[in-house]
Protein backbone atom coordinates (compact mmCIF):
# COMPACT_ATOMS: atom_id res chain seq x y z
CA UNK A 1 0.00 0.00 0.00
CA UNK A 2 1.29 3.22 -0.66
CA UNK A 3 1.76 6.01 1.07
CA UNK A 4 -0.89 8.53 -1.23
CA UNK A 5 -3.28 5.45 0.19
CA UNK A 6 -2.19 5.03 3.75
CA UNK A 7 -2.56 8.81 4.26
CA UNK A 8 -6.41 8.29 4.23
CA UNK A 9 -5.83 5.52 7.34
CA UNK A 10 -3.78 8.04 9.23
CA UNK A 11 -6.91 10.61 8.34
CA UNK A 12 -9.77 7.85 9.68
CA UNK A 13 -7.32 7.07 12.48
CA UNK A 14 -7.24 10.84 13.81
CA UNK A 15 -11.18 11.11 13.40
CA UNK A 16 -11.73 8.40 15.67
CA UNK A 17 -9.11 9.58 17.91
CA UNK A 18 -10.11 13.00 17.95
CA UNK A 19 -14.07 12.04 18.95
CA UNK A 20 -13.15 10.43 21.99
CA UNK A 21 -11.22 13.34 23.35
CA UNK A 22 -14.11 15.32 21.93
CA UNK A 23 -16.12 14.28 24.41
CA UNK A 24 -14.80 16.80 27.04
CA UNK A 25 -17.53 19.25 25.58
CA UNK A 26 -20.07 16.53 26.83
CA UNK A 27 -19.90 17.81 30.44
CA UNK A 28 -23.79 19.29 30.23
CA UNK A 29 -24.70 15.30 30.41
CA UNK A 30 -22.60 14.65 33.60
CA UNK A 31 -22.96 18.70 35.55
CA UNK A 32 -26.30 17.35 37.05
CA UNK A 33 -25.28 14.23 38.48
CA UNK A 34 -21.54 15.65 39.66
CA UNK A 35 -23.40 18.25 41.60
CA UNK A 36 -26.19 15.63 43.16
CA UNK A 37 -23.16 13.25 44.15
CA UNK A 38 -20.90 16.11 45.75
CA UNK A 39 -23.76 18.28 46.95
CA UNK A 40 -22.04 21.38 45.43
CA UNK A 41 -23.13 24.23 43.04
CA UNK A 42 -23.23 23.92 39.50
CA UNK A 43 -20.48 26.47 39.10
CA UNK A 44 -18.34 24.77 41.77
CA UNK A 45 -18.44 21.54 39.49
CA UNK A 46 -18.66 23.07 35.95
CA UNK A 47 -15.46 24.98 37.18
CA UNK A 48 -13.90 21.42 36.30
CA UNK A 49 -14.82 21.78 32.82
CA UNK A 50 -12.82 25.73 32.46
CA UNK A 51 -10.17 23.53 34.08
CA UNK A 52 -9.68 21.47 31.34
CA UNK A 53 -10.07 24.06 28.45
CA UNK A 54 -7.56 25.78 30.24
CA UNK A 55 -4.85 23.10 30.42
CA UNK A 56 -5.59 22.21 26.80
CA UNK A 57 -3.56 24.79 25.18
CA UNK A 58 -0.71 24.13 27.12
CA UNK A 59 0.00 20.70 26.21
CA UNK A 60 -1.27 21.59 22.57
CA UNK A 61 2.03 23.56 22.76
CA UNK A 62 4.01 21.32 24.09
CA UNK A 63 2.63 18.18 22.31
CA UNK A 64 3.23 20.17 18.96
CA UNK A 65 7.08 20.12 19.81
CA UNK A 66 7.23 16.64 21.18
CA UNK A 67 5.39 16.06 17.94
CA UNK A 68 7.82 17.76 15.30
CA UNK A 69 10.97 15.86 16.97
CA UNK A 70 9.81 12.45 18.12
CA UNK A 71 6.80 11.73 15.57
CA UNK A 72 3.12 11.76 16.54
CA UNK A 73 2.37 8.44 17.84
CA UNK A 74 4.08 8.11 20.89
CA UNK A 75 2.90 11.71 21.82
CA UNK A 76 -0.89 10.21 21.10
CA UNK A 77 -0.18 7.18 23.72
CA UNK A 78 1.39 9.17 26.05
CA UNK A 79 -1.73 11.95 26.08
CA UNK A 80 -4.33 8.23 26.08
CA UNK A 81 -2.64 7.57 29.78
CA UNK A 82 -3.32 11.52 30.81
CA UNK A 83 -6.92 11.55 28.83
CA UNK A 84 -8.27 8.81 29.53
CA UNK A 85 -6.57 8.34 33.21
CA UNK A 86 -8.03 11.27 34.12
CA UNK A 87 -11.78 10.33 33.17
CA UNK A 88 -11.18 6.58 34.45
CA UNK A 89 -9.96 8.86 37.74
CA UNK A 90 -13.03 11.02 37.68
CA UNK A 91 -14.61 7.71 38.38
CA UNK A 92 -13.51 7.67 41.46
CA UNK A 93 -14.67 11.30 42.66
CA UNK A 94 -15.75 12.36 46.25
CA UNK A 95 -14.68 15.38 46.41
CA UNK A 96 -14.21 18.78 44.04
CA UNK A 97 -10.65 18.72 44.22
CA UNK A 98 -10.20 15.63 43.66
CA UNK A 99 -13.05 16.33 40.21
CA UNK A 100 -11.14 19.50 39.40
CA UNK A 101 -7.75 17.20 39.06
CA UNK A 102 -8.62 14.44 37.08
CA UNK A 103 -11.41 15.67 34.82
CA UNK A 104 -10.17 19.24 34.72
CA UNK A 105 -6.25 19.03 34.97
CA UNK A 106 -5.53 15.22 33.60
CA UNK A 107 -8.25 15.09 30.82
CA UNK A 108 -7.13 19.07 29.72
CA UNK A 109 -3.51 18.01 29.65
CA UNK A 110 -3.98 14.57 27.31
CA UNK A 111 -6.84 16.59 25.39
CA UNK A 112 -4.28 19.19 24.35
CA UNK A 113 -1.27 17.10 23.73
CA UNK A 114 -3.65 14.44 21.54
CA UNK A 115 -5.30 17.29 19.39
CA UNK A 116 -2.06 18.99 18.54
CA UNK A 117 -1.30 15.57 16.66
CA UNK A 118 -3.84 14.40 15.17
CA UNK A 119 -4.47 17.65 13.50
CA UNK A 120 -1.15 19.10 12.76
CA UNK A 121 0.35 15.98 11.63
CA UNK A 122 -2.93 15.07 9.37
CA UNK A 123 -2.60 18.23 7.37
CA UNK A 124 1.47 17.60 6.29
CA UNK A 125 -0.10 14.29 4.49
CA UNK A 126 -2.47 16.48 2.61
CA UNK A 127 -1.05 19.29 0.92
CA UNK A 128 -3.25 19.04 -1.81
CA UNK A 129 -6.63 18.81 0.14
CA UNK A 130 -5.07 20.94 3.14
CA UNK A 131 -8.90 23.08 4.31
CA UNK A 132 -10.85 19.82 2.93
CA UNK A 133 -8.80 17.65 5.54
CA UNK A 134 -8.35 19.65 8.41
CA UNK A 135 -12.30 20.60 8.73
CA UNK A 136 -12.60 16.33 8.52
CA UNK A 137 -9.70 16.56 11.18
CA UNK A 138 -11.83 18.79 13.58
CA UNK A 139 -15.05 17.52 12.81
CA UNK A 140 -14.29 14.60 14.64
CA UNK A 141 -13.71 16.68 17.41
CA UNK A 142 -16.77 18.36 17.71
CA UNK A 143 -18.60 15.08 16.77
CA UNK A 144 -17.76 14.19 20.27
CA UNK A 145 -20.17 16.27 21.90
CA UNK A 146 -23.12 14.90 19.97
CA UNK A 147 -22.29 11.28 20.04
CA UNK A 148 -21.35 10.53 22.95
CA UNK A 149 -24.35 12.21 25.31
CA UNK A 150 -26.48 9.68 24.18
CA UNK A 151 -24.64 7.37 25.26
CA UNK A 152 -23.60 8.61 28.43
CA UNK A 153 -27.40 8.86 29.23
CA UNK A 154 -27.70 5.45 28.74
CA UNK A 155 -24.80 4.36 30.78
CA UNK A 156 -25.49 6.73 33.22
CA UNK A 157 -29.10 5.40 33.42
CA UNK A 158 -28.15 1.95 33.89
CA UNK A 159 -25.00 2.07 36.37
CA UNK A 160 -24.26 5.33 38.29
CA UNK A 161 -22.61 8.33 37.48
CA UNK A 162 -18.69 6.73 38.68
CA UNK A 163 -19.03 4.00 36.83
CA UNK A 164 -20.41 5.66 33.52
CA UNK A 165 -17.01 7.63 33.89
CA UNK A 166 -14.62 4.24 34.84
CA UNK A 167 -16.81 2.50 31.42
CA UNK A 168 -15.34 5.40 29.21
CA UNK A 169 -12.20 6.03 30.49
CA UNK A 170 -11.21 2.46 29.58
CA UNK A 171 -13.36 2.58 26.06
CA UNK A 172 -11.18 5.98 25.38
CA UNK A 173 -7.88 4.48 25.97
CA UNK A 174 -8.56 1.29 23.76
CA UNK A 175 -9.92 3.58 21.28
CA UNK A 176 -6.74 6.19 21.35
CA UNK A 177 -3.80 3.72 21.48
CA UNK A 178 -5.49 1.54 19.08
CA UNK A 179 -6.01 4.31 17.00
CA UNK A 180 -2.19 5.69 17.39
CA UNK A 181 -0.50 2.59 15.44
CA UNK A 182 -2.59 3.62 12.59
CA UNK A 183 -0.71 7.20 12.42
CA UNK A 184 2.31 7.75 10.96
CA UNK A 185 4.48 10.72 10.87
CA UNK A 186 4.36 12.61 7.76
CA UNK A 187 7.76 12.92 5.68
CA UNK A 188 9.22 16.02 5.83
CA UNK A 189 8.12 18.00 2.23
CA UNK A 190 5.83 15.44 1.86
CA UNK A 191 3.86 15.63 -1.75
CA UNK A 192 1.06 12.71 -2.82
CA UNK A 193 2.55 11.04 -6.05
CA UNK A 194 1.19 13.14 -9.47
CA UNK A 195 0.16 16.03 -7.59
CA UNK A 196 2.62 19.06 -7.75
CA UNK A 197 1.94 22.42 -5.81
CA UNK A 198 0.27 24.94 -7.90
CA UNK A 199 2.56 27.96 -9.12
CA UNK A 200 2.77 30.67 -6.88
CA UNK A 201 0.60 33.45 -7.55
CA UNK A 202 -0.52 36.73 -6.10
CA UNK A 203 -3.37 35.76 -4.21
CA UNK A 204 -2.30 32.33 -2.93
CA UNK A 205 -2.04 31.96 1.01
CA UNK A 206 0.86 29.94 0.87
CA UNK A 207 3.66 31.28 1.88
CA UNK A 208 6.23 28.11 0.70
CA UNK A 209 8.33 29.26 3.88
CA UNK A 210 8.99 26.91 7.31
CA UNK A 211 8.74 29.28 10.35
CA UNK A 212 9.91 28.18 13.75
CA UNK A 213 7.71 29.46 16.44
CA UNK A 214 9.85 31.57 17.47
CA UNK A 215 10.01 33.37 14.04
CA UNK A 216 6.69 32.98 13.87
CA UNK A 217 6.34 34.90 17.04
CA UNK A 218 8.56 37.41 15.52
CA UNK A 219 6.26 37.77 12.42
CA UNK A 220 3.32 40.66 12.80
CA UNK A 221 1.23 38.58 10.74
CA UNK A 222 0.86 36.03 13.75
CA UNK A 223 -0.84 38.10 16.08
CA UNK A 224 -3.07 39.63 13.22
CA UNK A 225 -4.27 36.29 12.80
CA UNK A 226 -4.40 35.20 17.13
CA UNK A 227 -6.91 38.43 17.05
CA UNK A 228 -8.69 37.21 13.90
CA UNK A 229 -9.03 33.31 15.43
CA UNK A 230 -10.19 34.91 19.24
CA UNK A 231 -13.02 37.24 17.12
CA UNK A 232 -14.21 34.42 14.95
CA UNK A 233 -14.39 32.01 18.06
CA UNK A 234 -16.09 34.84 20.21
CA UNK A 235 -19.79 34.44 19.22
CA UNK A 236 -19.63 30.83 18.79
CA UNK A 237 -18.72 29.94 21.97
CA UNK A 238 -20.56 32.50 23.79
CA UNK A 239 -24.12 30.97 21.61
CA UNK A 240 -23.02 27.07 22.14
CA UNK A 241 -22.30 27.91 26.21
CA UNK A 242 -25.61 30.00 26.88
CA UNK A 243 -27.77 28.69 24.24
CA UNK A 244 -29.90 26.35 26.76
CA UNK A 245 -30.54 29.32 28.90
CA UNK A 246 -30.81 31.69 26.44
CA UNK A 247 -33.29 29.77 24.40
CA UNK A 248 -35.37 29.15 27.77
CA UNK A 249 -34.71 32.59 29.09
CA UNK A 250 -35.63 35.12 26.20
CA UNK A 251 -37.06 32.59 23.82
CA UNK A 252 -39.33 30.83 26.43
CA UNK A 253 -38.74 27.43 25.62
CA UNK A 254 -38.75 24.53 28.11
CA UNK A 255 -35.41 22.35 28.92
CA UNK A 256 -36.11 19.79 26.77
CA UNK A 257 -36.50 22.10 23.73
CA UNK A 258 -33.76 24.09 24.29
CA UNK A 259 -31.46 21.05 24.56
CA UNK A 260 -32.78 20.18 21.43
CA UNK A 261 -31.66 23.56 19.97
CA UNK A 262 -27.95 22.33 21.78
CA UNK A 263 -27.65 19.32 19.58
CA UNK A 264 -28.56 21.29 16.53
CA UNK A 265 -25.78 23.74 17.20
CA UNK A 266 -23.54 21.05 18.06
CA UNK A 267 -24.31 19.37 14.28
CA UNK A 268 -24.06 22.53 12.59
CA UNK A 269 -20.40 23.28 13.84
CA UNK A 270 -18.92 19.76 13.28
CA UNK A 271 -21.04 19.96 9.68
CA UNK A 272 -19.32 23.65 9.30
CA UNK A 273 -15.77 22.16 9.75
CA UNK A 274 -15.91 20.19 6.76
CA UNK A 275 -17.86 22.41 4.84
CA UNK A 276 -15.75 25.47 4.97
CA UNK A 277 -12.81 23.62 4.84
CA UNK A 278 -13.52 22.22 1.51
CA UNK A 279 -15.10 25.38 0.23
CA UNK A 280 -11.70 27.01 1.27
CA UNK A 281 -9.65 24.63 -0.87
CA UNK A 282 -11.98 26.11 -3.48
CA UNK A 283 -12.28 30.06 -3.09
CA UNK A 284 -9.26 30.44 -1.28
CA UNK A 285 -9.29 30.83 3.05
CA UNK A 286 -9.37 34.52 3.10
CA UNK A 287 -12.50 34.48 1.37
CA UNK A 288 -13.98 31.62 3.30
CA UNK A 289 -13.00 33.56 6.09
CA UNK A 290 -14.39 36.87 4.86
CA UNK A 291 -18.29 35.32 4.11
CA UNK A 292 -17.98 33.35 7.52
CA UNK A 293 -17.46 36.61 9.50
CA UNK A 294 -20.07 38.15 7.75
CA UNK A 295 -22.87 35.55 8.10
CA UNK A 296 -22.03 35.11 12.05
CA UNK A 297 -21.87 38.86 12.46
CA UNK A 298 -25.59 39.14 10.88
CA UNK A 299 -26.95 35.91 12.60
CA UNK A 300 -25.70 36.82 16.06
CA UNK A 301 -27.12 40.36 15.35
CA UNK A 302 -30.33 38.95 14.61
CA UNK A 303 -30.44 37.45 18.05
CA UNK A 304 -31.23 41.11 19.25
CA UNK A 305 -34.28 41.24 17.80
CA UNK A 306 -35.48 37.02 17.84
CA UNK A 307 -38.29 36.04 19.67
CA UNK A 308 -39.44 32.93 17.92
CA UNK A 309 -38.02 29.40 18.69
CA UNK A 310 -37.55 28.36 14.71
CA UNK A 311 -35.80 32.03 14.30
CA UNK A 312 -33.48 31.54 16.87
CA UNK A 313 -32.59 27.88 15.89
CA UNK A 314 -31.60 29.23 12.81
CA UNK A 315 -29.72 31.87 13.58
CA UNK A 316 -27.66 29.91 16.47
CA UNK A 317 -27.16 27.30 13.69
CA UNK A 318 -25.57 30.05 11.39
CA UNK A 319 -23.25 31.00 13.76
CA UNK A 320 -21.95 27.39 15.06
CA UNK A 321 -21.90 26.55 11.34
CA UNK A 322 -19.53 29.86 10.67
CA UNK A 323 -17.37 28.81 14.11
CA UNK A 324 -16.96 25.36 13.23
CA UNK A 325 -15.41 26.55 9.61
CA UNK A 326 -12.93 28.80 11.61
CA UNK A 327 -12.17 26.51 13.66
CA UNK A 328 -11.62 24.07 10.99
CA UNK A 329 -9.54 26.38 8.76
CA UNK A 330 -6.76 27.64 10.96
CA UNK A 331 -4.77 24.69 11.61
CA UNK A 332 -4.30 24.54 7.77
CA UNK A 333 -3.84 29.17 7.24
CA UNK A 334 -1.21 28.59 10.17
CA UNK A 335 0.47 25.90 8.25
CA UNK A 336 -0.19 28.35 4.69
CA UNK A 337 1.17 30.92 6.65
CA UNK A 338 4.05 29.62 8.20
CA UNK A 339 4.88 26.41 6.60
CA UNK A 340 3.71 22.52 7.75
CA UNK A 341 7.22 21.57 9.28
CA UNK A 342 6.36 23.25 12.41
CA UNK A 343 2.69 23.11 12.55
CA UNK A 344 2.67 21.41 15.55
CA UNK A 345 3.95 23.95 17.69
CA UNK A 346 2.67 26.50 15.67
CA UNK A 347 -0.69 25.66 15.75
CA UNK A 348 -0.42 25.01 19.37
CA UNK A 349 0.29 28.15 20.33
CA UNK A 350 -2.33 29.99 17.50
CA UNK A 351 -4.73 27.75 19.48
CA UNK A 352 -4.37 29.77 22.29
CA UNK A 353 -6.72 32.18 20.41
CA UNK A 354 -9.62 30.10 20.77
CA UNK A 355 -8.67 29.79 24.70
CA UNK A 356 -8.77 33.77 25.19
CA UNK A 357 -12.14 33.77 23.19
CA UNK A 358 -13.25 30.39 25.31
CA UNK A 359 -12.64 33.20 28.65
CA UNK A 360 -14.14 36.15 27.40
CA UNK A 361 -17.33 35.03 24.80
CA UNK A 362 -18.85 32.83 27.43
CA UNK A 363 -17.80 35.94 30.74
CA UNK A 364 -19.39 38.69 28.31
CA UNK A 365 -22.82 37.10 28.05
CA UNK A 366 -23.26 35.75 31.86
CA UNK A 367 -21.76 39.62 33.23
CA UNK A 368 -23.69 41.10 30.36
CA UNK A 369 -26.90 39.12 31.44
CA UNK A 370 -26.47 40.29 35.10
CA UNK A 371 -26.32 43.41 34.70
CA UNK A 372 -29.34 44.05 32.27
CA UNK A 373 -31.81 41.79 34.20
CA UNK A 374 -31.43 38.71 31.91
CA UNK A 375 -31.01 41.07 28.59
CA UNK A 376 -28.46 39.45 26.17
CA UNK A 377 -28.80 42.53 23.92
CA UNK A 378 -25.84 43.99 24.56
CA UNK A 379 -23.59 40.48 24.55
CA UNK A 380 -25.15 40.30 20.77
CA UNK A 381 -23.82 43.13 19.81
CA UNK A 382 -20.52 43.28 21.18
CA UNK A 383 -20.08 39.36 19.81
CA UNK A 384 -21.14 40.95 15.67
CA UNK A 385 -18.65 44.26 16.33
CA UNK A 386 -15.91 41.00 16.93
CA UNK A 387 -17.33 39.52 13.60
CA UNK A 388 -16.72 43.01 11.90
CA UNK A 389 -13.18 43.08 13.33
CA UNK A 390 -12.46 40.17 11.83
CA UNK A 391 -13.65 40.97 8.10
CA UNK A 392 -11.28 44.25 8.55
CA UNK A 393 -7.89 42.15 9.92
CA UNK A 394 -8.78 39.55 7.12
CA UNK A 395 -8.81 42.24 4.33
CA UNK A 396 -5.34 43.30 5.93
CA UNK A 397 -3.68 39.81 6.02
CA UNK A 398 -5.17 39.24 2.53
CA UNK A 399 -3.41 42.90 1.54
CA UNK A 400 -0.50 42.06 3.03
CA UNK A 401 0.47 38.72 1.94
CA UNK A 402 -0.51 39.78 -2.18
CA UNK A 403 2.02 42.01 -0.96
CA UNK A 404 4.28 40.08 0.10
CA UNK A 405 3.83 37.33 -3.00
CA UNK A 406 3.54 39.91 -5.79
CA UNK A 407 7.07 40.81 -3.93
CA UNK A 408 8.67 37.33 -4.09
CA UNK A 409 7.16 36.82 -7.84
CA UNK A 410 9.58 39.89 -8.85
CA UNK A 411 12.74 38.96 -7.19
CA UNK A 412 12.23 35.44 -9.03
CA UNK A 413 11.40 37.08 -12.22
Amino acid sequence: MDLKTKRWFVLLASVAINLCIGSGYAWSVFAKPMVVLLGCTAAAATLAFTISNSFGPVTMILGGRMQDKFGPKWVIVGGAFLFAGGVFLTGFTTSVTWLYMSYGVLMGLGMGAIYSCTIANTVKFFPDKRGLVSGIATAGYGAGSILVPPLANALIASQGILATFRTLGIAYFIIIVVGSFFVMTAPAGYKPEGWNPPAPTATSTVSGVDKSWNQMLADPMFYVLLIMLTAGAFAGLMIISQASPIAQEVIKVTPAVAAVAVSMIALANTAGRIFWGWISDKIGRYVALTIMYIISGVAVFALTGISSYAAFLIAAMLVGLCFGGIMGIFPALTADMFGPKNNGVNYGIMFSGFAIAGLFGPMTAATVKASHNGDYTIAFIIAACCSVLGIVLTQVVRSKTKKNQEAALAAKA
